[in-house]
């Protein structure tokens, strides 16, 4: 991006040319963003996952397009702390259909109007630790989850407790302005709760 050079395609392979080029562009030797190999790895890691633990069928083409959208939202909001509506949004209607089609039940659209439903009471009250985005990411997260939802939703908010509780032990009352992007957590507990969710779920219920 600092040099506007176009890439040819053994500069764009991915994660092996980042490593070939040690990290740093061709042309004028800036430094290229792990975050780019990051990616790469993680969609085709949690795509690979899909298809070993679902098999090659229907629910495993729709889990690994989740799975990669939520890798796109993820370092969209880490990098520019925003959940894009030009992918949230489609992506949630494409998992809606397609789930509705693979396996017909209201759980899905009820899971959908849920989960964004639950995220934007909590974004009216309080709106400075909530944003609108991570409440369009909860229609995509209900429609793919259903019932399961509940527990992406849950163990996301776990996980982001922890750099809260770092952030409020290193810098006291003053933490509380410090705002962190919430989507990567939201979607680490996703795709826990897509691979584990009905295993966590009994757990949970048996315990009671």
């Amino acid at each position: 991006m600092s040099c506007g050079t176009e890439l040819a395609w053994y500069d764009n392979v991915p994660v092996l040319s980042y490593f070939l080029l040690r990290g740093r562009c061709r042309s004028c030797g800036e430094r290229i963003s792990p975050l780019y190999p990051a990616v790469e790895l993680a969609t085709a890691g949690l795509v690979a996952a899909c298809f070993v633990v679902f098999g090659l069928t229907g629910i495993a083409v729709l889990s690994a397009f989740f799975c990669a959208v939520l890798v796109a939202v993820t370092s969209t909001d880490l990098t520019h702390r925003i959940v894009p509506n030009r992918i949230v949004l489609p992506a949630a209607a494409i998992v809606l259909v397609g789930h509705t089609l693979l396996d017909p039940s209201p759980a899905w659209v009820l899971g959908a109007l849920g989960a964004s439903g639950f995220l934007f009471v909590a974004a009216l009250a309080y709106p400075a630790g909530m944003g609108m985005g991570d409440v369009k990411l909860a229609l995509l997260l209900g429609a793919m989850l259903g019932k399961l939802v509940a527990v992406g939703l849950m163990l996301g908010m776990l996980f982001a407790l922890v750099p809260s509780v770092v952030l409020l032990a290193r810098h006291g009352s003053a933490a509380r302005k410090m705002g962190i992007p919430f989507a990567p957590f939201l979607a680490l507990g996703a795709v826990v709760a897509l691979f584990a969710g009905n295993e966590l779920l009994s757990a949970y219920l048996s315990a009671f």
